[in-house]
């Protein structure tokens, strides 16, 4: 199944235009025809199964024939993980944690940070592209970069965790974790967290984790945190 995104379509409406570039592509590019059946999600967990009524390279009009909507997960993952040097390293990263099946992401700025710059809008496309090769039907929210200290004053409910590489005083993130709730992971950039700011999460009751014996790549990191939160919660 191939696998369209618009955030407008919804469950009160029975017909739908696509904008010129996406009727453009459906039409030009993968030669779709009147009659013909589109699959459309808007991110929100709705599945829209619609047809063709008017084969437009300019406005692709759709009937609804029918929609259903998925059941949410019912814990919610946020990883708040720090911009890479290489920006591919994190385009990789919001693609993966996308099909594994993140619900919340937040860029945090930390005091070893060498990217302070981000591209939200790339980052959102990305999301986008991968949420529909996934064949998703949750758009993962992706939130403006924030300074460490100030994301760690927000948080305050469900698990909290930081991974960090310091040789103090850790638990096993596979041990920690409890299915069905809430959880946020802190990650941090390839120079990893600073003493002070280790020190500011469990002062906000954030809990330190290992996530394995091996040294990781604040990339590799974030998704083996996903995963290992994700397969928790199917056990």
């Amino acid at each position: 199944m191939q696998l369209f995104y618009n955030p407008t379509i919804n469950e009160t409406q029975t017909s739908f235009v696509f904008d010129k570039e996406e009727s453009k592509h459906i039409i030009k590019v993968l030669r779709k025809k009147e009659s013909d059946i589109l699959h459309v999600t808007n991110g929100l967990g709705f599945l829209f199964t619609t047809e063709i009524t008017i084969a437009s390279d300019n406005k692709c009009t759709v009937k609804i024939v029918s929609f259903e909507k998925q059941q949410a997960s019912k814990f919610r993952l946020h990883l708040a993980v720090a911009p890479t040097k290489m920006n591919e390293r994190y385009e990789w990263f919001l693609e993966k944690a996308t099909e594994i099946g993140i619900q919340e992401i937040t860029p945090i700025i930390c005091e070893h940070s060498e990217r302070k710059v981000i591209k939200i809008d790339r980052f959102q496309k990305i999301l986008e592209s991968a949420m529909k090769q996934s064949l998703h039907y949750y758009l993962p929210k992706l939130n403006d970069p924030i300074s460490f200290k100030d994301f760690v004053k927000t948080q305050n409910s469900g698990q909290l965790f930081i991974a960090h590489c310091e040789e103090t005083a850790k638990k096993s993130l596979k041990n920690e974790l409890k299915p069905n709730e809430d959880v946020t992971i802190l990650i941090g950039p390839e120079g990893d967290f600073s003493v002070k700011e280790i020190q500011q999460a469990i002062a906000a009751n954030f809990i330190p984790v290992s996530l394995g014996t091996t040294r990781l790549r604040t990339e590799t990191a974030a998704i083996v945190a996903c995963h290992s939160v994700v397969f928790k919660n199917e056990a």
